[in-house]
């Protein structure tokens, strides 16, 4: 596929900045061809009215169309083949084993959204019937779904170019939820992102949707990102990336004459408990299987485990020698671009001068011409790391810091002191898991998903995961970016009382011609009225 550098405003090519960069190949320390156009003001607003425009049609559509749309984008994505993660991998260097899988999870959400639309409950229909005898007053026909909320705006990521970015999970929930999408694709991999992009306006056309569906649009400055977050037409934001752009993005829309919810995930911490009691059969085990959820993807992850709390005992201090000689041992790898190297040496070093941590860092030389990050272990005590905010912050790259507590109480003084996280994790046998239901209570309130005795990396993409948490890991605690439920973030109620049938959305018809289930009178029933 010949990349061209453009904007994509719904059906057309556009070039109308005179502003450019150019993707960036992290092993070679290079720039690659072609140079990529910024968007500029003209190119937001016509993206945008496109978009207004196609909105009621998409609304209006039946499920069937939505579904037969998001099969037609996967296909299209998956058309592209080999080149697509070849792509990929000289913009980000993820390898081509992990693009594979992140295509093949990016290919099943789409079909996981399709389904949900094709089953069609999720509009979440409540019909109350009318009463018109009840005293002292009659009781009108009240009627209640979940519509499309309008133009939604979608931030790709910097570490899933596929997975969390032009075709991720904010695009097909938002889409799946009856919506326009207008994508800004990250600047680390405009190649990658316009490949999809041109993948799903294929689809629109194959699928006879209206134009204004979807764009996309370049920028490697925040001008076009905040000109999208104020443009009127915006109804919604989804962003996956760094606190401080997330809540630039967040900051924007609250400003707005007419804020506008931004579901921002911003990564975090993801703390680490250890119970003593888990490491009696073999601490190596839960040491190598901690070791390798660090690295993974060279600690690029939003579920990295930055933290780890060890209760004393000399099984811990067996766990923590055994950490010290795999990160000694540890290869550095390259990171997805040179601003996040370097991020990830400014805050290793940050935290690694706080009075009372010791780092044991990989003895393997690490190339900085091919923006390589070096594993690294900081260990201290819950006495330096409480009162220590550097040692509290994401540390996002290759590295953790154990943290050495003297008694269960630490633990859980610890515990509270964590900032709000997408997930937490504990080890321990299930009596001890018992003893320390507390610590679970406040782990609880701290993050949006509890692992034990295993590792938070890895999300799966279902029906039940939530993978969301307090701020900061999100600027809304009540939604998921992942899985069934993330299609919430991108529709709102509306309420029909009294209307006459023939007006009424087929999922609140009385004869429910779609057979989805609904909650008539109190009662979850699939039965027509």
């Amino acid at each position: 596929m010949q990349i061209h550098g453009k904007n994509l405003i719904g059906l057309e090519l556009s070039a109308s900045g005179d502003k450019r960069f150019s993707g960036y190949n992290p092993r070679e320390n290079r720039p690659l061809a072609p140079e990529f156009h910024e968007a500029d003001a003209s190119e937001v607003t016509r993206a945008m009215e496109l978009a207004a425009a196609a909105a009621p049609d998409i609304a209006r559509m039946p499920s069937e169309r939505i579904a037969n749309f998001l099969g037609t984008i996967r296909e299209q994505i998956l058309v592209l083949g080999d080149e697509l993660i070849e792509t990929a991998d000289r913009e980000t260097a993820l390898g081509l084993d992990r693009l594979r899988g992140e295509r093949d999870r990016t290919a099943n959400q789409i079909k996981l959204f399709a389904d949900i639309v094709t089953e069609g409950s999720w509009v979440d229909a409540r019909i109350d019937t009318a009463l018109p005898d009840r005293k002292p007053l009659p009781r009108p026909d009240i009627r209640r779904m979940l519509r499309p909320i309008g133009t939604v705006v979608v931030f790709g990521a910097s570490n899933f170019p596929l997975a969390f970015s032009v075709a991720g999970g904010d695009t097909a929930s938002a889409f799946a939820a009856g919506n326009p999408v207008v994508v800004k694709a990250h600047p680390a991999h405009p190649a990658t992102s316009e490949m999809v992009g041109t993948a799903i306006i294929q689809a629109v056309k194959k699928s006879g949707m209206p134009d204004g569906t979807f764009s996309m649009l370049h920028g490697f400055k925040p001008d076009a990102s905040i000109a999208l977050v104020e443009h009127p037409k915006t109804a919604a934001v989804g962003f996956t990336g760094s606190q401080r752009a997330g809540r630039a993005l967040f900051d924007a829309a609250a400003k707005r004459p007419d804020p506008i919810s931004v579901y921002a995930e911003m990564g975090s911490v993801n703390p680490v408990f250890i119970l003593n009691d888990s490491l009696k059969a073999d601490a190596n085990t839960i040491a190598d299987g901690l070791y390798r959820s660090v690295l993974l993807g060279v600690g690029q992850f939003c579920t990295c485990p930055g933290l780890v709390f060890l209760a004393g005992s000399d099984r811990s201090q067996a766990l923590l020698d055994r950490l010290t000689a795999l990160f000694r041992d540890g290869q550095p790898g390259t990171m997805l671009n040179s601003a996040i190297r370097n991020g990830y040496t400014e805050n290793l070093k940050k935290a690694a001068g706080v009075q009372g941590v010791q780092t044991f860092a990989s003895n393997r030389h690490s190339d900085t011409q091919r923006t390589e990050g070096t594993p690294a272990l900081l260990v201290t005590d819950s006495a330096s790391w409480l009162p220590q905010k550097e040692l509290h912050e994401e540390i996002f790259g290759p590295a953790t810091i154990a943290v050495r507590c003297r008694s269960d109480e630490e633990l859980r003084r610890c515990a509270k002191a964590i900032e709000g996280s997408l997930t937490a994790t504990i080890h321990g046998t299930p009596e001890e898991l018992m003893r320390h239901r507390d610590l679970i209570e406040i782990l609880s309130a701290k993050a949006g998903r509890l692992i034990f005795n295993g590792y938070p990396t890895g999300v799966e993409v279902g029906y039940a995961m939530h993978h969301g948490g307090p701020y900061p890991s999100t600027t809304d605690v009540k939604f998921t970016s992942v899985g069934a439920a993330a299609i919430y973030r991108f529709a709102r109620p509306v309420c029909y009382q009294n209307f006459p049938e023939a007006l009424l959305p087929p999922e609140l018809a009385n004869a429910n011609p779609r057979k989805i289930w609904r909650m008539v009178n109190g009662q979850l029933t699939r039965d027509p009225l």
